[in-house]
C-alpha cells in the first residue's frame, strides 16, 4: 500500500511537535516535518525533516517538488499578539505572505491545504462562536489571520481551515509558557498573581488540536472547522483549577479585569467555540480542562 504523504510547516512549534508525535510511525502516512531553522524535535524516528522557510517561494517549491505531499498542515505563524501589533511587517510576512506562497505552491502541485487559524478573528462580543459567524478582528494579529483565511477561501485549491482557541501544553525546547505552567511556577515560588475574570475562552489542549488537525487531513474534510476544548472558562477559573490540581495556595491568585493590564493589542473579551460541526463531521472529542491539566502534569513528571 502506497503511504500518503503529509507535510507539516512550523514543526518546531507546540502544535507542529504534537502533530509529528501523532503522525510519526503512522502506517498510513509518510510524514515530513519542516521548519525555518534546524530541527528541534525530541522525536527522532518515523518522519523526515526538511528545512523550509514558508515565506520563501523558491524554497517552498523546491521542497514540495521533492516531497510531493498530498496534504499540507500549515501551523507556522507569528502568534504573539502584542508582538504582531508592534511588528506589523514581520507579522504580515509570516501570517499572510507565507499563506499566499503556500496557496500558489498547492495549486501548482495539486495539494490539499489545511490552514490553522484563531478565535482572534472574532471581536469577542458574542462567543462561543460557530464556523459561519461573522469575523470582526480587533487586533493586527486577528486581522492578519482573517486576511489569510480569506486568501485560502478565495483560492481555487482544495482547502480546510482549523480555527482554535488558547492552546496549552508541553513540548520540547519551548520558548513560551502557558497558563498552567505559569500558575504552577508562580504559586510554587510564592508569588501573588492577578488573573482576569472578564475574558472567556475554550482552552485547547495541544494534543486535542493535533488530533483535530489530523482528522481534517485524514478525511480531506473541506471547509472551516472549530477545534478547541469544550469547557467555557475565564483565565481566573483556569488558574484556580490548576492551583487545585497541584494543591497550591490559591489565596495567591487574585481576580482582576483586563483594564488593569496595559497591552499593545486588544483582546476579544468573549470567544470560545461551538464544536457541533467538528463533533458531527470529524468525530472530534476533546479532553476536559481538568483532564488536560492532568496530562500536562504527567508530561512534566509531576
Amino acid at each position: 500500500m502506497q503511504k500518503k504523504r503529509i507535510l507539516i510547516t512550523g514543526s518546531n512549534g507546540l502544535l507542529g511537535q504534537k502533530l509529528v508525535d501523532l503522525l510519526a510511525g503512522n502506517e498510513q502516512y509518510e510524514t515530513f516535518a519542516t521548519a525555518k531553522g534546524e530541527n528541534r524535535l525530541s522525536v527522532s524516528e518515523g518522519y523526515h525533516f526538511r528545512e523550509m522557510d514558508v515565506t520563501d517561494a523558491v524554497q517552498v517549491d523546491e521542497v514540495l517538488t521533492e516531497v510531493k505531499p498530498e496534504v499540507i498542515i500549515h501551523t507556522a505563524a507569528m502568534t504573539n499578539v502584542d508582538q504582531c501589533e508592534m511588528e506589523k511587517d514581520a507579522c504580515w510576512k509570516l501570517n499572510i505572505t507565507a499563506v499566499e506562497v503556500l496557496i500558489a505552491a498547492c495549486k501548482k502541485h495539486n495539494i490539499f491545504l489545511e490552514h490553522v487559524s484563531t478565535d482572534f478573528i472574532f471581536d469577542g462580543t458574542s462567543g462561543p462562536y460557530k464556523e459561519e459567524d461573522e469575523p470582526n478582528p480587533i487586533s493586527f494579529y486577528g486581522w492578519s489571520k482573517y486576511a489569510a483565511e480569506k486568501a485560502v477561501m478565495h483560492s481555487d485549491i482544495q482547502w480546510a481551515i482549523a480555527r482554535t482557541v488558547l492552546v496549552y501544553g508541553i513540548a520540547h525546547d519551548m520558548s513560551r509558557s502557558n497558563i498552567i505552567l505559569w500558575v504552577k511556577k508562580s504559586l510554587e515560588e510564592g508569588k501573588a498573581i492577578k488573573v482576569v475574570t472578564d475574558q472567556f475562552r475554550t482552552p485547547t489542549l495541544a494534543e486535542d488540536l493535533a488530533m483535530g488537525c489530523y482528522l481534517i487531513a485524514d478525511q480531506r474534510a473541506e471547509g472551516v472547522f472549530h477545534i478547541s476544548g469544550a469547557d467555557f472558562l475565564t483565565p481566573y477559573e483556569m488558574a484556580i483549577m490548576a492551583a487545585d490540581y497541584f494543591s497550591l495556595d490559591k489565596s495567591l491568585i487574585s481576580p482582576t479585569d483586563a483594564s488593569s493590564f496595559t497591552q499593545p493589542a486588544r483582546r476579544p473579551p468573549r470567544t470560545g467555540f461551538d464544536l457541533k460541526k467538528s463533533r458531527n463531521i470529524l468525530g472530534y472529542e476533546p479532553h476536559t480542562f481538568r483532564e488536560g491539566i492532568a496530562l500536562v502534569a504527567k508530561q512534566i513528571g509531576h
